[in-house]
C-alpha cells in the first residue's frame, strides 16, 4: 500500500465530506481516528468505502495524531486536520512522490493558504505557514503535548508543490469556542511544564501580540479581517496566560 491519508476528529460535520473527497482518489486507505463526535462525522466517514474509522477517547493531540499514525498501512502517510484540504497542484505532487521508487526526502513540507472567515490571509504571521504533512511512516512522530504539537524528524525535509487550504473557523461563534478550547488545553501544557503566569503577562503579553500580528507583521493589510485576526490573537494570549494564572492558585 502506497497512500494513507490520516485524520483525526469530533464534531467536523461542516468540512469532513469535503476533505475525504479531496483525498479519496489519491489515497490507497484513509485512517480517520474520531474522539467520539456527537454530530453526523461517523456517519459521513461511513459512507466512504476507503475510510478506516476508529473511536477512541481523545488524550490529546499529539498522542491522538501518533495513534492515527500506528494505524495507516501506507508507506507515505499525509496527515490532514479535517479542516484541511489539498488543491489540485498538491494533489498530484503527493501522488506523484507516493508512486516513485526513489525520493529524496522522507518528509515533506507544504504551504498554508489560511482561509479565514472567508479571507485568504497573506499577512499577520498566517501567509507563510508551511507544516510537515506528507512522510513515510517511520520517518517520525508527534510531540506527545496534549495541544500544539510538532512533527520531530530526523531526516532532511523537502517542500510539496501547491497548498493546503485551511478552512479555519465556520464563523466569529465556531471560533471563539475552538479558541476557549485550546487556551484551556495549552494552559494545562505549560502548567505542566512548570510555566508561571502574572499580572503583567496577562495584560502586556495580548498587547504585544495584537501589536506583532497587526503592525510587525503587516496583518493590516488584510484589512477588517486582519484586524480581527490580530485581535483575537491577543484575546489567545490573554486567555492563555489567565486560565494558567488560574490553575496555579487552584492548584496551590
Amino acid at each position: 500500500m502506497k497512500l494513507s491519508v490520516a485524520i483525526i476528529t469530533f464534531n467536523e460535520d461542516r468540512i469532513i465530506e469535503k476533505t475525504l473527497s479531496s483525498v479519496y482518489d489519491i489515497a490507497d486507505e484513509i485512517v480517520v481516528i474520531d474522539s467520539f463526535s456527537t454530530d453526523r462525522t461517523v456517519e459521513i466517514c461511513q459512507k466512504f468505502s476507503k475510510v478506516k474509522l476508529i473511536q477512541q477517547k481523545f488524550p490529546g493531540f499529539g498522542k491522538q495524531k501518533n495513534f492515527a499514525i500506528s494505524q495507516c498501512s501506507g508507506e507515505w502517510i499525509l496527515f490532514l486536520d479535517a479542516d484541511e484540504i489539498p488543491d489540485e497542484t498538491a494533489k498530484k505532487s503527493i501522488q506523484k512522490i507516493a508512486n516513485q521508487n526513489h525520493s529524496d526526502f522522507s518528509v515533506f513540507n507544504i504551504a498554508f493558504n489560511n482561509i479565514f472567515l472567508g479571507k485568504s490571509l497573506k499577512y499577520g504571521g498566517w501567509g507563510n505557514l508551511k507544516r510537515e504533512r506528507l512522510f513515510r511512516k517511520n520517518a517520525g512522530k508527534y510531540s506527545e503535548d496534549i495541544v500544539h504539537e510538532m512533527f520531530l524528524t530526523e531526516e532532511k525535509i523537502g517542500l510539496l508543490e501547491g497548498k493546503l487550504n485551511h478552512y479555519t473557523y465556520k464563523d466569529i461563534h465556531h471560533h471563539i469556542e475552538k479558541s476557549n478550547k485550546y487556551t484551556t488545553m495549552m494552559a494545562e501544557k505549560m502548567y505542566s511544564r512548570g510555566k508561571k503566569s502574572s499580572v503583567l503577562k496577562i495584560i502586556f503579553s495580548p498587547i504585544y501580540q495584537f501589536i506583532k500580528s497587526y503592525f510587525i507583521r503587516l496583518g493590516f493589510l488584510d484589512g477588517l479581517v486582519g484586524y480581527y485576526a490580530a485581535k483575537t490573537a491577543g484575546f489567545y494570549t490573554f486567555l492563555k496566560y489567565q486560565k494558567l494564572y488560574e490553575l496555579h492558585k487552584v492548584k496551590k
